[in-house]
Formats: C-alpha cells, sequence, structure tokens
C-alpha cells in the first residue's frame, strides 16, 4: 500500500520543472560527493607527509582565525544592529545602509591596502615621521601576521550578522522591549538580558555565513602568510601537483565544517524559539541625547571609516597615479571576462532557483525540505572544496567521453575537453552561490497567495502560463534580488575561479590578486576599485528591492 501511494506521489509530481530541479540538485551534489569518496581512496607520499608534519598546524590556524573573527565579527555586529535598531541618533537613516555597503570590499582587497597602508612606507607611519618626528616601534601597527588577517575579516565580514540581526530586532523585537520597559529595563539590561537571548537564532545564522566565509578565504591567509586548510589545498595542487592529496584535504575542511554544524546542533539542543507572528511589530526607537548621542554616532562612524571610507578613498589614490600604467588592451578583457562570467553564472542560478523554490513551494513536503538543503549546501562548502570537487568531476567526464572528442569535435585523443573549459568555472559557480538565488526567491513565494495559483488552476491554466501570468510579477523584485546576490558573490570570487579558471582567463578578481602576490600595490588598485564600484552597484539594487 505504501509503494502504491509513494509511486502515486511521484507521477503526480513528474511533470518538466520537478524532473529539471532533482537534475540541478544531482549537479551540485556530485562534486561534494566526489570530496567524500576521496577517504576512501589509497593515499600517496605526499599525504603521508602532509600528515604527519603539516596536517596539525592547518587545522589549527583554521580553528584560531574561525574562532577569533566568528566572535569578533559577531560582537561588532550585534551592537552595531541595536543601536540602529533601538536608538534615534544624527544620520541614523544614513549608517543604517552605509554599514553594510563593506562588504562590497572583497576581504584581499582590504587586506594589501591595509598591509600596505600600515608599513613603513605607508601612508599612516609616513605621516607621522613628517609631521611629528614619530616613529613607530617595528610591529606596533604593522599587521602582516595573523593578527592582520583578523583583523581584515572581522571588518569586511560584520555585515553579515548585522543585515541579519538589525532585520531581527526592527521586525520581531518590538512586542517584547515595550514588556521589558514596562518591567524598568535599561537600555544595557534589555540589550543582555532579552534582546541577545532571543535574537540567538539570527545571530547564529549570521555568525556561520561569517564562518563559511572565513573558511572559504584564500587570499586574506595566504597573503598574510597564515596556514589554514584552504591555503593548504592550494599548495598542495599547485605546490605539490598532487590533486589526490589536495581532495584529502578538502575532505578535512568539510569534517570541520560538519564539527561546527554539530557543535551549534547541540549547544541548541533542548531549546526552543518562537515567534508570534501576529504579536509582533516594529521597535519603538528610543530617541538619544547629549553624550549617548555622540557615542552612538562616533560608534558607527568608526566602523565605516574602518571598513569601507578609508580603504577606499586609498584606492581611488593609487588609481589616479597608476591608471595610465595599467590600463593596457587586456584591461578591457579582464572586465568582459568577469562580467560575463558573473552574469552567466547569475542568470542560471536564477534559472535552477526559480524552479527549485516553485517546486517546494508547490509541493510541500520533508523530501521538499531536503531538496532545499541539497539545492543551497553549495554555500556551507568553501570555495576550494567544490573546485576541487568540480574538477574531480569533470576530469571524470572527460575520460568517459574521451572516445567521442576526436571524431566530434576533431581534436587528438586523451585532450582535455570539459575541463579546460568556462563551462567548469561556471558549473563551480552555479553550486557556491545557488543559495543566494534560491533564498531570495524562496522569501518572494512567501508574499504570493496560493489562492491566485488555484484560481489560475481552476480556470485551466497550466503550471507554465500560471507562473509567468500570475507569480512572476510578484516575484520579480525577489528574482532580481536573488539575481544580484550571486552577481555580486561571483564577481569576487577569488579562491574558485583562480583553481578552475581555462588557461588564460583572467578576471578582475584573479588579476588583483596576481599584482598584490607580486607585490605591485599600486597596480592592483585601478581593478581593485572596478571591481568595489561594479559591488557596490549590486549592493544597491539589493538594498532598493528589499525596502519595498
Amino acid at each position: 500500500m505504501k509503494t502504491s501511494i509513494w509511486l502515486r506521489e511521484i507521477r503526480r509530481r513528474a511533470n518538466s520543472w520537478f524532473i529539471i530541479t532533482m537534475l540541478g540538485a544531482l549537479v551540485i551534489i556530485m562534486p561534494v560527493a566526489y570530496v567524500i569518496l576521496s577517504f576512501f581512496q589509497p593515499t600517496g607520499e605526499n599525504w603521508e607527509h602532509i600528515k604527519e608534519y603539516l596536517l596539525a598546524d592547518y587545522i589549527k590556524g583554521s580553528v584560531i582565525l574561525v574562532g577569533s573573527v566568528g566572535f569578533i565579527s559577531t560582537t561588532i555586529g550585534v551592537v552595531l544592529a541595536w543601536i540602529v535598531a533601538a536608538y534615534e541618533f544624527p544620520f541614523r537613516k544614513q549608517f543604517k545602509w552605509l554599514l553594510i555597503i563593506p562588504l562590497a570590499i572583497p576581504p584581499y582587497i582590504a587586506a594589501y591596502t591595509y598591509s600596505t597602508m600600515t608599513s613603513y612606507t605607508g601612508v599612516i607611519q609616513s605621516f607621522f615621521r613628517n609631521h611629528f618626528d614619530y616613529h613607530f616601534t617595528p610591529g606596533t601597527i604593522e599587521i602582516m601576521s595573523l593578527r592582520g588577517a583578523v583583523f581584515v575579516l572581522t571588518l569586511f565580514l560584520y555585515p553579515y550578522v548585522y543585515m541579519i540581526a538589525l532585520n531581527y530586532f526592527e521586525k520581531q523585537s518590538g512586542s517584547y522591549i515595550e514588556s521589558a520597559k514596562t518591567l524598568g529595563l535599561n537600555g544595557f539590561q534589555m540589550f543582555f538580558r532579552l534582546g541577545l537571548p532571543i535574537a540567538r537564532p539570527a545571530i547564529i545564522a549570521g555568525s556561520m555565513l561569517v564562518i563559511f566565509e572565513v573558511l572559504s578565504d584564500y587570499g586574506v591567509a595566504s597573503f598574510f602568510g597564515v596556514r589554514t586548510i584552504s591555503t593548504a589545498i592550494f599548495q598542495t595542487w599547485f605546490g605539490m601537483y598532487d590533486i589526490h592529496a589536495a581532495m584529502r584535504l578538502a575532505a578535512w575542511l568539510l569534517v570541520i565544517i560538519l564539527g561546527i554544524f554539530m557543535l551549534e546542533r547541540f549547544l541548541r539542543k533542548g531549546r526552543k524559539y518562537d515567534t508570534n507572528v501576529t504579536q509582533s511589530r516594529p521597535l519603538a526607537r528610543k530617541r538619544l541625547r547629549g553624550w549617548t548621542a555622540w557615542v552612538a554616532f562616533l560608534t558607527c562612524s568608526a566602523v565605516f571609516l574602518s571598513a569601507f571610507l578609508i580603504p577606499f578613498v586609498q584606492l581611488i589614490s593609487w588609481s589616479l597615479k597608476t591608471f595610465e600604467k595599467v590600463w593596457r588592451s587586456d584591461f578591457v578583457s579582464l572586465i568582459t571576462n568577469s562580467l560575463l562570467a558573473a552574469l552567466i553564472g547569475a542568470l542560471i542560478i536564477s534559472f535552477f532557483a526559480i524552479l527549485a523554490a516553485r517546486t517546494i513551494n508547490l509541493y510541500p513536503s520533508a523530501s521538499s525540505n531536503l531538496l532545499a538543503r541539497i539545492m543551497t549546501s553549495g554555500y556551507a562548502v568553501p570555495g576550494a572544496v567544490v573546485a576541487i570537487g568540480v574538477l574531480a568531476l569533470f576530469i571524470t567526464l572527460d575520460e568517459k567521453l574521451a572516445f567521442i572528442y576526436p571524431k566530434l569535435l576533431g581534436v587528438e585523443s586523451g585532450t582535455l575537453v570539459l575541463s579546460m573549459s568556462i563551462a567548469m568555472l561556471i558549473t563551480g559557480y552555479v553550486i557556491r552561490f545557488m543559495a543566494q538565488g534560491f533564498n531570495a526567491i524562496e522569501s518572494g513565494y512567501t508574499k504570493v497567495p496560493p489562492s491566485y495559483r488555484e484560481a489560475s488552476f481552476l480556470l485551466g491554466r497550466g503550471l507554465t502560463y500560471t507562473f509567468w501570468k500570475v507569480e512572476f510579477p510578484l516575484l520579480r523584485g525577489s528574482i532580481l534580488i536573488g539575481f544580484a546576490l550571486a552577481f555580486l558573490e561571483i564577481m569576487k570570487e577569488l579562491p574558485l575561479t583562480l583553481l578552475l579558471r581555462p588557461f588564460n582567463f583572467d578576471t578582475l578578481a584573479t588579476r588583483t590578486y596576481q599584482y598584490a602576490i607580486d607585490e605591485r600595490i599600486y597596480e592592483a588598485a585601478p581593478s581593485s576599485l572596478l571591481l568595489i564600484c561594479l559591488s557596490i552597484l549590486s549592493v544597491i539594487i539589493i538594498l532598493k528591492f528589499e525596502e519595498k
């Protein structure tokens, strides 16, 4: 009986929307499965050397970086979110979105900018020597160390926590705060005894995003010489030319991520969080006066200056000095490659995100929730891990299709076709950033009343007609937000692009990193500035449509 019910359910869902969605989920999960299977493959001499002498240091570096950045960025993000949500002070409305803008600056760009500014010949030390005849003790403000990596990653990743916590404080905590005021709690008591506990799910969600970004980071850690598993994957791949050892390191990185997930679930064990939507209302802000207003203003100003304005102005200054030198014939190709890869990747992500979100909305069930987790699992996996899995998958496909290539494409036998193409890079982008498009569109579906779709079905209209005529007009803003988020992430992505790009295919991100690694910091400024401006445009689009 159960089998017949199951088969009937499959037949009911077996339409083109469902089938394409399942194929998309399969493509996303296969590269990760390849990495996991590396645990069961025989090891070589390189892996034995890494395991005996290096692995412990790599894990230690990753844990220290994740713990430090996770704690400090969460603290900054939550404090700023509470200040902006709970209080009225000068320029609060401007700071509300200005504090999100640092997301537009990739951390690896901030890393070389701040390291140069704080060096002996940098603008900071030169200013104090020339104007005050003051010499800093060596090592006082230089940041070419683990300390610098923590500083940069914290400063440019806190907006993940800030955005989510701010949304929760503004829209969900009003009734609780009003009740707390009647009990005589002051601002500090409301924050520590009420604000933090009730916003814990939102804070954890933002913190997990920060942790994923830190584990995925390669540019900052490699530039500052910090040993992490992500940098080890690159060194093993490009230094030892050992893809199997790199895959095993990627598998260890997955183990750390699963451990973080399990730890978070264990700490949350037995605790339930529920919000009564009917009673929730926006938070009524308290107007600050006197010195308290100045404290709030200066706190927000200091973070915005450090996390965006100072490095942005410095990049403009360097760009004016080196623009003519850097602007060569291939600079146009850098812009074209970056825009083309981001555009194609974001379009494919939007396509599959629409299919997945609609399928899950049409057929809500436990299997649908599992499908959603599979489709968005790529964002929880570092870019280096995704790259390793995608490369292994495409090499296997090349091996299976090798007998077709000579006749079909006229190439020599044994030529790698798929694993040397831009298709592999785009596949990596789609797997890595599917969550951005899917989450935006899924949230948009909560604003589409099911009765609209049901009325269309009653009139004899099909699934496709109903989507284009009924659902798409209501989802247009959410789709654009998802597209802009995916476009923004792809433009900034470094490790995955470095590992999967075809030969002689450079983007603004990879060229910027190459200049920085070669210590040609000033030459890296124009491409960095252009990359940041394109990212700011994406952020503005997101903020504009989220306000509607």
